[in-house]
């Protein structure tokens, strides 16, 4: 699905990335593996990038990663966590932005509700982690596949 977000979105990320990096030295962002009772894992699809990923955002200022993840679980995809989510890895996205990090969590305990974000989310689903659909995005693929398949965790995200 492509809408004019998607279309722009590769001339606005340099934008962007040059106000993030003026602003902050370094970046953190958080992403959550919620997992449902018939053992499917949740993805989002943005409305301004292709293909699905795990929840998540940017830790702002002054925020911990537990409550910047708690509060984008809640704004992209109606899910209230209980409890602490547990920390799996972290990851150097370098690659893609240089000095941006990523926290990936499990969310083990939680309940459903409705997001509270408008206009950032196309869709929400629940997709079991052996047969997720063609455009999950690469890194999220390898999240998963650390998390359910055994891989090896990559520190490059």
């Amino acid at each position: 699905m492509t809408t004019w977000r998607t279309r722009i979105e590769p001339w606005t990320r340099p934008l962007f990335f040059a106000h993030a990096r003026a602003s902050r030295g370094m970046t953190l962002g958080v992403r959550g593996v919620a997992v449902d009772g018939d053992g499917r894992v949740l993805l989002v699809r943005h409305t301004y990038l292709n293909g699905w990923w795990l929840p998540g955002g940017g830790v702002e200022r002054g925020q911990t990663a537990e409550a910047a993840l708690i509060r984008e679980m809640r704004e992209e995809a109606g899910v209230i966590v209980d409890g602490r989510p547990i920390l799996l890895s972290v990851h150097s996205n370098d690659r893609h932005f240089r000095g941006d990090h990523v926290l990936v969590y499990r969310v083990e305990r939680f309940t459903l509700t409705d997001r509270t974000a408008h206009g950032e989310i196309a869709d929400v689903g629940w997709f079991d982690p052996c047969a997720l659909p063609d455009d999950v995005h690469r890194a999220t693929r390898a999240r998963l596949s650390e998390v359910f398949g055994g891989a090896e965790c990559d520190p490059a995200w």
